[in-house]
């Protein structure tokens, strides 16, 4: 049996022998409905859902190019950190032999200073004593000058008060005796002879 010859077999309505099948109004109905629905979703749907598709993937593509701009940005920007890095290691290497080197070229300085410092003390000292020695001589001359006239004049039994020949004596008889033709000799042995 055929839908057809059931139809018409049991008047105008539809047969109840085939319960699983949609009444040809509700068919019609549906496929109208469908029909609206997929012009519809053809219409305004799926072009606002490819749309957001394409602005998706636009943005994950350009996200993507942006994420690998990124990086080799941040690449470029570590090596040039690393160079700089390495430039500034280099660079105080250096400054740190320059300082050893100055600290040293310093230190040689003072020193050459202080030797210099310490030979001219030494040689100002030298001088003030060689100046203070011919000073005592000088006093010690005038001393056992005086002191020789004085004994000169109590031995003779006269004044030398006269300073010129007093002078004279007195330059004659330390001349001799720094010339060695004076031997001094002590009272008791000229005595004794």
């Amino acid at each position: 049996m055929t839908v057809a010859s059931l139809a018409t077999s049991e008047g105008a309505g539809w047969p109840e022998q085939l319960p699983l099948l949609p009444h040809p109004m509700e068919l019609l109905v549906g496929l109208i409905s469908f029909g609206i629905l997929y012009w519809a979703f053809a219409k305004y749907v799926v072009p606002r859902l490819e749309e957001l598709y394409d602005k998706r993937r636009a943005a994950i593509e350009g996200g993507i190019e942006h994420a690998a701009q990124a990086q080799h940005e941040a690449e470029e920007a570590k090596a040039k950190y690393e160079a700089q890095l390495h430039d500034a290691r280099a660079e105080a290497a250096q400054i740190r032999e320059q300082a050893r080197g100055q600290g040293a070229q310093i230190v040689e300085e003072a020193r050459t200073k202080a030797n210099e410092e310490g030979a001219r003390l030494i040689d100002s000292a030298h001088k003030q004593i060689e100046a203070e020695r011919q000073q005592a001589s000088v006093q010690l001359r005038g001393e056992v000058g005086r002191l020789s006239t004085d004994l000169a004049g109590k031995i003779v039994g006269e004044s030398l008060e006269d300073e010129a020949r007093q002078r004279g004596i007195v330059e004659r008889f330390l001349a001799d005796l720094e010339s060695g033709d004076v031997t001094p000799t002590s009272v008791g042995t000229e005595a004794g002879s």
